[in-house]
C-alpha cells in the first residue's frame, strides 16, 4: 500500500481468542509499519503459564498484572512516539480499558472466527502452553467482542496478508 501515512498508526492491539492469529498477523503488521512487536503471551507470569498448561483458565486476578505490564509498554512507546503492535487476547472491555490507559489512542484489530476454525488452528499448534477445548470454551465465554466504536473486526478466514492490508486501509481512512 504505497503512500500510506504510517505516522497516524502508532500503537495497535491485535486481539482475539487463542488460535485467532494474533501473533502472526501482529508480526506482519509490525514489519509492515517498521514497529516493534510484543507478543502478550511472552509476558505471562510463570504461574499463569503453568495454570494454562494444566488446562485451567486464567481469572481476572491472574490477568491483572499482565495487562498492567502491557499497558506500561504502550505508555512507554507512546511517550517516545514509537510505533508498537501488541498481540493480546484482551477478551473483556475492561481489559482493553486497562491497555488504553497506556495509550488512549490505541487502535484495535479484532480477529474473529468460529469455534470450529479456532479448534482446527489450535490442533495444529505444537509447543504452546494453551491446551484443550476447556480453555478455548472459557475464552469464548469470557469474550466481550468489541463494537465498531472500539475496533475493526475481521474474519480469520481471510489470509493474514489481506487482514493486514484491510486494517491499514481502515486506519488510513481514519
Amino acid at each position: 500500500m504505497e503512500g500510506l501515512d504510517v505516522t497516524t498508526v502508532q500503537r495497535i492491539l491485535v486481539m482475539g481468542v487463542s488460535g485467532s492469529g494474533k501473533s502472526h498477523v501482529g508480526r506482519l503488521l509490525a514489519a509492515r509499519l517498521g514497529a516493534t512487536f510484543i507478543d502478550g503471551d511472552d509476558h505471562h507470569s510463570p504461574a499463569s503459564i503453568d495454570k494454562m498448561g494444566l488446562g485451567i483458565p486464567l481469572d481476572d486476578e491472574d490477568r491483572r498484572e499482565w495487562l498492567e505490564a502491557l499497558a506500561g509498554f504502550l505508555a512507554d512507546h507512546r511517550e517516545r512516539q514509537a510505533p508498537l503492535v501488541i498481540g493480546c487476547s484482551a477478551l473483556k472491555r475492561r481489559y482493553r480499558d486497562t491497555l488504553r490507559r497506556g495509550d488512549p489512542g490505541l487502535a484495535i484489530l479484532f480477529l474473529n472466527g468460529s469455534r470450529e476454525q479456532l479448534r482446527q488452528r489450535l490442533g495444529q499448534r505444537e509447543g504452546h502452553f494453551f491446551k484443550g477445548d476447556t480453555m478455548l470454551d472459557s475464552q469464548l465465554a469470557d469474550l466481550e467482542p468489541p463494537g465498531a466504536d472500539e475496533a475493526l473486526t475481521l474474519d480469520i478466514a481471510w489470509s493474514p496478508e489481506v487482514l493486514v492490508e484491510t486494517f491499514l486501509r481502515w486506519q488510513a481512512a481514519g
